[in-house]
């Protein structure tokens, strides 16, 4: 997750999409803004402890080994203690930043040394792991931040990736005739307090400078795999609507979504 330029999704691409249910166009507009879309990861020292505690209460957090015999993170503990601070005290800039720095010791070593998480080092990220930093980001926004809540939004929407960035508000619509997006300049135009206006599934933000291919594998990673209850809430879903079941299978075999994108496309 490296500090880059707030570019186009469709990188070296057309920037127009169809919107198909009002005869007129959704068009991508490039931002011409320099700026980059996260914070460079901190090297801060994290203490060898796994509670996190709050306030009212005390929970812990047990930090799994990951499969993978190469990452340091096998013989860590990962403390959560300095998300949970900046949650408690709705810091979510910082525990933004603080989400990507845990992500990047969690997957390993050469995450660690490169500064940012390749995709196919996302496996390597426990279960347990990835639930414990989504359970503080649901606690402390009333469930309306975290990966469980961004994944059920990218399954509602068929994992495509240009809806779920405007349903999040990863986009801002422009004020022009034709209905335009262009994407939000880091940090000034995120939003980072909670209030009744901030989309659902706003934060953790997810770099996507080498593509949507980590934001997939997290999304999909089995630590937010659908329940039996919100695959049944899907199936009655698409009775009606006639989509609510797609991408909910999506998560489940990688294959079956309407729409792929391309994947070097990039913010």
């Amino acid at each position: 997750m490296a500090t880059n330029s707030f570019q186009s999704i469709y990188h070296n691409h057309h920037s127009l999409l169809n919107h198909h249910h009002h005869n007129h166009h959704i068009e991508i507009v490039p931002s011409t803004l320099s700026s980059t879309l996260f914070l460079k990861p901190t090297t801060t020292n994290t203490p060898n402890t796994i509670s996190t505690s709050s306030l009212s209460s005390t929970k812990t957090f047990s930090i799994s080994p990951t499969t993978s015999l190469s990452t340091p993170s096998s013989t860590q503990a990962i403390s959560f203690d300095l998300l949970q601070q900046h949650l408690s005290t709705q810091n979510f800039r910082e525990a933004d930043e603080e989400t990507r720095r845990l992500l990047i010791v969690l997957a390993g070593e050469q995450a660690q040394k490169r500064g940012y998480v390749f995709f196919s080092e996302a496996q390597f990220i426990s279960e347990a792991d990835l639930k414990a930093i989504d359970d503080l980001w649901r606690q402390h926004s009333n469930n309306k931040f975290g990966y469980s809540v961004q994944r059920k939004i990218y399954g509602k929407v068929s994992n495509d990736f240009t809806k779920f960035f405007i349903k999040v508000g990863w986009m801002k619509k422009l004020d022009t005739e034709v209905e335009q997006y262009n994407y939000r300049a880091f940090p000034n135009e995120f939003i980072w307090e909670l209030n009744e206006d901030t989309p659902e599934g706003h934060l953790p933000l997810t770099n996507a400078l080498r593509g949507t291919q980590l934001l997939k594998s997290i999304l999909e990673h089995p630590a937010f795999k659908p329940t039996e209850e919100e695959l049944l809430q899907a199936k009655a879903a698409g009775e009606d609507m006639g989509n609510g079941v797609t991408g909910l299978k999506g998560f489940m075999d990688g294959s079956k979504s309407k729409r792929v994108l391309k994947s070097d496309y990039s913010f």
